[in-house]
């Protein structure tokens, strides 16, 4: 997966135990598409200072994934979901119950992750 999208999951499921701080620089550099040197202009510190802040909030919030899979489980019941809707949209009537059985399936996983 691109790593701005994951980045963008993992700040969508963490950003909040970020400090401000932390928060404003990483949505400069990661969804305004910021420079180093445009922040370090903006909050008044030095681009290592920039970097090093966007280092530690990613460590942070790729550290809360390993701990809580949030985004992992969210995307595997995407995926079922996904499934789910594919198989409710290919029916035809022949094979009912077979897509019934399979449906069943797929949202039992769902609920066993939940």
């Amino acid at each position: 997966m691109e790593e701005k999208l994951i980045q963008a999951y993992l700040y969508d499921f963490y950003g909040e135990l970020l400090n401000v701080r932390q928060r404003n620089i990483y949505e400069d550099f990661y969804f305004n598409d910021l420079s180093l040197g445009e922040i370090a202009a903006e909050k008044g510190i030095s681009r290592q200072g920039v970097h090093d802040s966007v280092k530690r909030s990613v460590r942070a919030l790729e550290s809360y994934e390993e701990k809580l899979h949030l985004v992992e489980k969210f995307l595997c019941i995407r995926d079922k979901v996904g499934k789910i809707q594919d198989l409710a949209g290919s029916c035809d009537g022949n094979n009912l119950e077979t897509m019934k059985a399979e449906i069943r399936k797929i949202s039992n996983e769902i609920l066993e992750e939940l």
